[in-house]
């Protein structure tokens, strides 16, 4: 057949088919090469980030969540916010073909801190889940314990949190760990029906180089129950309880913390009127670099 015919199936030109199909192998190359540039890219990212740790403070809204990325590659999640944001933002932290996560932390079981952590148990494989097993007659909390229920079945590990415990999260030369400071007691079983904030846990990342406080939603109250303890909570970073509210955040406590960052977690033009002035106040007061999600969005810090 003349290389310029026309075929009597299609009435397509033979030359125009042939540029066709070039053009077509043409894309699937240029595609491919795409996806492996990408690829490339994102494994050199994950090789490079190696030997550093990294917080992220995430943008949720009003509620907490935080993910933290040891030098050893462990991914630990704090508190998952109001919603399944959370999700969204993992996707940026956690490479498309990790679908692990070694530990979630949840400080308490209040919607803003919660109902993200049930789509990210959905999601991802969760090694280990630690929280302080206190009880809540709500429907939220019912579908969290379904959750867990179903996450143990699966081989994950429920830790629950009893007084003061420390954890390793790394090994090497500089090892890293998170102390568990409060609650001081064992309260997993116990019913809680109205404000559970007291019941935070109070978490403190360390190792040589630097040291974080989580402190969920933790009030004044809880703050000095913990002061009295007598144990280090100084701290580089701290992320501020129950979202710079007044209630929290007592000028004893920050002078104990004494920390160089203060991380505000909270939703832009929230109806509580987050961050409160006597909150900023006192921080102000000591000096302490103010970093807030309402105003940054995500925030996230690096150590060698």
């Amino acid at each position: 057949m003349p290389p310029h015919s026309y075929l009597s199936s299609g009435g397509l030109c033979y030359a125009e088919y042939m540029d066709k199909s070039k053009s077509k192998r043409r894309i699937y190359v240029i595609g491919g090469l795409t996806l492996l540039f990408f690829t490339t890219i994102s494994l050199w990212s994950e090789v490079l980030s190696l030997g550093s740790f990294q917080i992220t403070f995430f943008d949720v809204g009003q509620g907490d969540a935080a993910s933290i990325r040891t030098p050893s590659g462990k991914q630990i999640i704090i508190d998952g916010g109001p919603d399944s944001a959370i999700l969204g933002k993992l996707a940026k932290e956690i490479p498309f073909w990790d679908r692990t996560i070694d530990m979630i932390i949840l400080s308490h079981p209040a919607k803003d801190h919660m109902a993200g952590l049930l789509d990210v148990l959905q999601k991802y494989s969760v090694k280990t889940v630690l929280w302080t097993g206190i009880e809540k007659d709500t429907e939220i909390f019912r579908e969290w314990e379904r959750a867990l229920l179903k996450e143990q079945e699966e081989g994950a590990r429920i830790v629950l949190a009893s007084g003061r415990q420390s954890i390793s999260i790394g090994k090497g030369f500089c090892p890293q760990r998170m102390d568990i400071l409060s609650p001081v007691e064992n309260v997993a079983g116990t019913l809680v029906k109205g404000d559970d904030n007291d019941t935070s846990l109070v978490v403190r990342l360390y190792d040589c180089t630097y040291s974080a406080l989580f402190t969920g939603d933790l009030t004044k109250k809880g703050e000095g129950i913990l002061l009295k303890q007598n144990i280090l909570i100084d701290s580089d970073i701290l992320k501020v309880g129950h979202h710079g509210s007044k209630t929290s955040s007592s000028e004893e406590f920050i002078k104990a913390v004494s920390p160089d960052v203060a991380v505000i977690s909270l939703g832009q033009g929230n109806q509580y009127g987050h961050p409160h002035k006597e909150t900023l106040a006192t921080l102000e007061k000591y000096g302490i670099d103010i970093r807030r999600t309402d105003e940054e969005g995500d925030i996230s810090f690096r150590f060698k």
